[in-house]
């Protein structure tokens, strides 16, 4: 039997073995460059492994009900008139004044709130839209204040239809809107009249349509479910939601002919939701939230339960530290564009919609959607290696959430931040790419890394609370 050997680390090391025509196996691995024990228990004598277990047990058994929608004002908690949700952490982080969120705005979040005040009525040209959002007559908060989450910008104004998800299991719910779809849409900064007369169809049509349609249905719909099935059809439930679109269609179908009357609109309803192959992800994004807000306030868990982006900065929460964020500037994109576009068009990193990897899925699952690779000009085996790292840095595995390529292993769950930093990996995520000016839109899509700086600030924070034991 022929040797072999393993290489970790130096490739020089493995090309001296192969000249001796020897096998060699190359393990790509690189030591973190953090000084980071591992943290076993909280000054207050706290079980750090014992609370994450905790943790990630609240968020694999909740549940993820879809049992109907509501106008935002009415049903989002907090939200009041001339108040304005965005995704990612607060934009006044580090401020003292509530006026100057405007000015650190990134261009889509820009537009996209100069869009929810012409599609509210509080302004009637873009021109107009900018000044008010710059008096500081608005109030700007992030969705994760409110329970809500938002993809890309973000945005939830007070008169916008959310769906509601609840996760009978705990007790809460989660909100988020509907999707508009691809191109310009308000969602990645675009204000444009179709863009609002949209908006204006979807609140006077689709949503009671659909809300009538769900509240006729025992129980809702159980949206944790249908990830789990998406995701053994080649979704992964962030940026790609092909199956997830088809499978609630199709649970949502005979009661949607039982309730609307009228042909036209049941035709026109299906073709919007059949045309949209991303509506899924603004179920399977507050299906996320719901699931992970029961692990907030778990003393001593290092567990991440809010990972967010607002085009300027990347944000987390993590379980042991309810309420309290860690930034970093967000990143860019490495991905496809559209024609006509490139590098120098991207704004950063934007959006809620990593809430998904915070929950086990999203990037988390790459390994059972292979096609999103495809992105950065990757292969199926690229997808197999980011789950297979992602492994390194959670705390457990899915029990639900399950991938048929790894033979039906369960998803990595519950990313903690002692093992980020320990092994200098980030989070992996995958995402859409918004133009950087306001009004312009989705110009592309792809993959890029959390910021590890966000994950050391915890980590940092944690430290100063608990007891370390070097295990290495």
């Amino acid at each position: 039997m022929k040797p072999s050997v393993i290489n970790i680390g130096l490739q020089t090391f493995a090309e001296s073995v192969r000249t001796q025509g020897i096998e060699v196996v190359d393990v790509d691995f690189r030591p973190s460059p953090y000084d980071a024990p591992r943290l076993t228990r909280t000054r207050d004598g706290i079980d750090i492994e014992m609370a994450n277990a905790e943790a990630v047990r609240r968020i694999a058994s909740g549940k993820a009900a879809l049992i109907g929608l509501g106008v935002a004002r009415d049903v989002i908690p907090e939200m009041r008139d001339k108040m304005i949700l965005h995704a990612g952490p607060p934009l006044t982080l580090r401020l003292d004044a509530q006026g100057e969120a405007w000015d650190r705005m990134c261009g889509p979040v820009r537009g996209a709130v100069m869009g929810a005040c012409l599609y509210e009525g509080w302004a009637q040209t873009p021109d107009e839209a900018a000044q008010l959002a710059a008096s500081g007559a608005l109030t700007f908060e992030p969705c994760h204040h409110h329970h809500a989450v938002g993809p890309m910008a973000g945005v939830v104004s007070p008169s916008m239809p959310v769906w509601i998800i609840e996760n009978a299991a705990f007790g809460n719910r989660a909100f988020c809107t509907m999707n508009e779809g691809l191109g310009k849409v308000l969602r990645f900064g675009a204000f444009a009249p179709e863009v609002i007369a949209k908006l204006k169809w979807m609140e006077t049509v689709l949503y009671p349509t659909l809300d009538k349609t769900v509240r006729s249905i025992e129980h809702g719909v159980d949206i944790k479910s249908l990830i789990a099935q998406a995701l053994y059809m080649g979704d992964e439930c962030h940026n790609r939601n092909k199956a997830g679109t088809s499978l609630f269609l199709r649970a949502i179908g005979p009661a949607l002919a039982r309730t609307c009357a009228d042909g036209e609109t049941l035709a026109r309803v299906i073709a919007f939701v059949d045309s949209n192959d991303h509506f899924f992800l603004n179920l399977s994004m507050p299906a996320a939230k719901a699931l992970t807000e029961p692990a907030e306030g778990i003393a001593g868990s290092t567990i991440v339960t809010t990972m967010a982006r607002n085009g300027t900065d990347f944000g987390i929460r993590i379980a042991g530290l309810p309420g309290q964020w860690f930034v970093a500037p967000a990143g860019y994109v490495k991905g496809l564009y559209f024609p006509g576009f490139g590098e120098a068009d991207a704004n950063p990193d934007m959006g809620d919609s990593t809430i998904t990897e915070t929950a086990g899925f999203g990037g988390m699952a790459m390994a059972g959607a292979p096609a999103i690779v495809k992105f950065v000009g990757g292969v199926p085996q690229d997808a197999l290696d980011a789950t297979l790292e992602m492994y390194d840095i959670c705390a457990a595995e899915h029990d639900t959430f399950l991938i048929p390529a790894l033979n039906f292993r369960g998803a990595p769950l519950g990313i903690d931040v002692r093992r980020v930093v320990e092994t200098g990996i980030a989070p992996r995520l995958n995402t859409g790419i918004a133009h950087k000016e306001p009004g312009i839109g989705q110009i592309g899509a792809g993959l890029l890394r959390a910021p590890i700086e966000c994950f050391t600030a915890a980590f940092d924070a944690m430290r100063e609370k608990g007891e370390s034991h070097d295990t290495r």
